[in-house]
């Protein structure tokens, strides 16, 4: 059976602390990909913030290009409106019918699922894979969602990674770019590269 692990993300930009759990999450559940999924454009006019999504597609697409295990796909930025997790793993889910599917979350996403549209459906359609961030533990997970970390843990179908997150984060770095500070090895070259030739985060 085929296993495919989803890993949805603003990657503005993508950076090696994205890599380094992505490599993680296809080693430790042995998954024949994985699909990384840029978020869209904020379909509200209000939250313009976030940079454009062809070039976050573009920056993760050269990011992910010399590892034969990822894919990217850009199913999150083409659809209209609203994009839920739910609606993207069923889009997965009539592709590859027969594929185990695995969804990537960090462990504060995880505290909030029972906030997520249609969680529960999502979570029968698709296997979870936490990546622990610091000072985040499952034990404060709300009690809404005591019932299925419980089975779901004893069934295999969520699984803790053991690799911790790197301590990096997008934010951080659009910060260094703005202030001039090199960003050498916390971004891939070519991302770098890409970053700089279409004066993003000046």
């Amino acid at each position: 059976m085929k296993k495919i692990g989803l890993f949805g993300g603003t990657f503005d930009p993508i950076h090696n602390g994205h890599l380094h759990i992505a490599r993680a999450f296809a080693d430790e559940l042995a998954l024949d990909m994985v699909v990384f999924l840029p978020a869209g454009n904020p379909y509200h006019k209000t939250e313009h913030t976030r940079t454009d999504a062809q070039h976050r597609l573009a920056m993760t697409e050269l990011a992910v290009g010399h590892n034969p295990r990822f894919a990217v796909s850009d199913c999150d930025i083409i659809r209209k409106g609203a994009t839920y997790t739910f609606d993207t793993v069923q889009i997965f889910r009539q592709q590859f019918p027969s594929a185990q599917l695995w969804w990537l979350l960090g462990s504060d996403s995880l505290l909030k699922l029972h906030t997520w549209k249609k969680w529960q459906t999502l979570v029968s359609h698709t296997h979870i894979a936490v990546a622990a961030r610091e000072g985040d533990n499952i034990a404060q997970a709300p009690r809404e969602l005591h019932g299925w970390i419980g089975s779901a843990l004893q069934n295999g179908s969520l699984h803790l990674l053991q690799t911790p997150m790197y301590n990096l984060s997008s934010t951080e770095i659009r910060h260094k770019i703005r202030a001039g500070q090199s960003v050498t090895g916390l971004i891939d070259p070519q991302v770098e590269n890409y970053i700089a030739r279409n004066h993003l985060y000046r």
